[in-house]
């Protein structure tokens, strides 16, 4: 099965003292060590290296370096590919957008994610956001569930 792995995956995985580390990093690295592709974004990435390196929103933040190791860790699995915007972008994001009502600030950030899977043909998203549960035609696997 094809995954598309949220932010908050990641976090969990790289801090050992969260009540979650241990079910998202055994899920992480199934993933990353397994042979079915899985996926990250850029804006994933990003959103990983922000929180994680920050003081006010991780308890116990990272490095910067340490938080670009951890990346550049998961970034060597042969079968992870980072997804990309592709010419069916807008179209997608503006149908997005009105299947969905009520999306606004911090919610686009999803809705982007969201648009993605669906520009690459993906169904299936591992994250703990609820949130995610809004959106028509995804699935959402919890990691701790999983």
């Amino acid at each position: 099965m094809s995954v598309l792995v949220d932010t908050n995956v990641l976090l969990y995985s790289a801090n050992p003292s969260s009540l979650d580390h241990r079910s998202a990093r055994a899920a992480l690295e199934r993933l990353r060590d397994g042979p079915s592709p899985w996926f990250l974004t850029w804006g994933i990435l990003y959103e990983f290296l922000r929180v994680a390196t920050h003081r006010a929103v991780f308890p116990s933040p990272l490095s910067v370096s340490a938080a670009a190791s951890f990346l550049r860790r998961l970034m060597e699995s042969p079968s992870l590919e980072v997804l990309h915007e592709t010419d069916r972008h807008l179209s997608l994001l503006e149908e997005e957008l009105r299947a969905t009502p009520g999306i606004s600030g911090n919610d686009l950030h999803d809705a982007h994610t969201v648009v993605l899977m669906r520009e690459h043909n993906l169904r299936t998203i591992m994250t703990r956001d609820r949130g995610f549960q809004r959106f028509k035609n995804i699935d959402v696997i919890d990691p701790v569930h999983a």
